[in-house]
């Protein structure tokens, strides 16, 4: 179900300013001739409930289509007009729901239904007589027993974060086609998900729902396996100016863990921010749900681009704790530990 939004009165300073600010736009929008639209992420769920995520928008509709613009690039993505506060009408198989976007468009629900294990199709509208968007929904089984998280800035993507400048260009410029890759990475996660049968993909970010598209198809343009973007939403919180990256990563395993209790996951980063110890706080908490991390050291031209000393915290007991330059290295140093089967073709 949606969480219920804060009275106004309870809102951070910040906050109510941001809110007035959007319903300025979302007026000035409105009188434009813009309409709401549904953006579906894709999403995740056990056999007993589901995690759907989505944004609401007003957009222009494309009269050569009749369809509503779905994908933005670059900086136009962050200055899209979100639709706070709406009902969004959600389809699973025969069954709808009725959902809330919150104070950014964002949806995102936990609903109970019971879908068989493997890929479903989640269908979101805005109000009666409107489109259908759609995206997946990712069901794991009961008899999953390891799933993958991975980073994404600089640990499948290199984003040399977080030097600002740096930062904001590949953010507000660049589309997918400039983004490299880090090497290796793809083909590693493949093999973990060869591997391990029915393990589900998870790529955790502290980047915002504005950019979802433009990574999905990096994801895809390069081959990383299918999976559901666990991403934030910036601006002003209801308690705060500016929302904590690290406590939506902890958040983020946090409900892993709560709606598959049973899965072990093999978490990915780098070492250039903080997934170390957001990995090591999350063993210790959840230590019968981590099967092993990997660590992608930055190179030392990277290293100085991040702008802080690298210091590397101890690692959990009991936690296998592998180091790697990029994705080849990682995948032997999980062969080594016997966390990966088959052959290497580079040993």
């Amino acid at each position: 179900m949606s969480t219920p939004s804060a009275p106004s009165a309870t809102l951070h300073i910040a906050a109510r300013i941001e809110d007035a600010y959007t319903a300025m736009r979302a007026r000035a929008a409105r009188a434009s001739g813009k309409v709401p639209t549904v953006v579906v992420f894709r999403g995740y769920g056990s056999e007993k409930s589901v995690r759907v995520l989505a944004r609401v928008l007003y957009v222009d509709p494309d009269p050569s289509t009749q369809k509503n613009r779905k994908y933005v690039r670059g900086w136009r993505a962050f200055i899209g007009v979100p639709v706070a506060h709406t009902n969004v009408t959600v389809k699973l198989g025969n069954q709808k729901f009725t959902v809330e976007s919150d104070r950014g468009g964002v949806v995102d629900a936990t609903l109970d239904v019971a879908l068989a294990p493997g890929i479903h199709t989640v269908l979101m509208r805005v109000g009666k007589g409107t489109g259908w968007a759609s995206n997946d929904i990712f069901v794991v089984g009961s008899k999953t027993t390891v799933g993958i998280v991975s980073d994404i800035d600089d640990t499948v993507m290199v984003t040399a974060l977080p030097r600002l400048m740096l930062a904001a260009w590949n953010t507000f410029v660049l589309d997918e086609h400039a983004r490299r890759p880090v090497p290796g990475m793809a083909v590693f996660i493949n093999k973990l998900g060869a591997h391990y049968t029915d393990a589900p993909a998870m790529y955790l970010s502290t980047g915002p729902w504005n950019v979802a598209p433009t990574l999905e198809r990096f994801l895809t343009r390069h081959m990383y396996p299918r999976g559901p973007l666990l991403l934030t939403d910036w601006g002003a919180t209801p308690d705060r100016v500016f929302r904590s990256g690290r406590e939506h990563k902890n958040s983020s395993l946090d409900l892993l863990v709560e709606m598959f209790p049973t899965v072990k996951w093999i978490l990915i980063g780098d070492d250039g921010q903080h997934d170390e110890t957001t990995y090591g706080n999350f063993a210790r908490r959840h230590p019968n749900n981590v099967l092993a991390v990997a660590i992608r050291r930055l190179s030392r031209p990277e290293a100085v681009l991040a702008g802080a000393p690298i210091v590397h915290p101890e690692p959990v007991a009991g936690v296998p704790w592998m180091y790697g330059h990029d994705g080849a290295e990682l995948a032997e140093k999980f062969f080594d530990a016997g966390l990966l089967g088959g052959t290497l073709r580079h040993r």
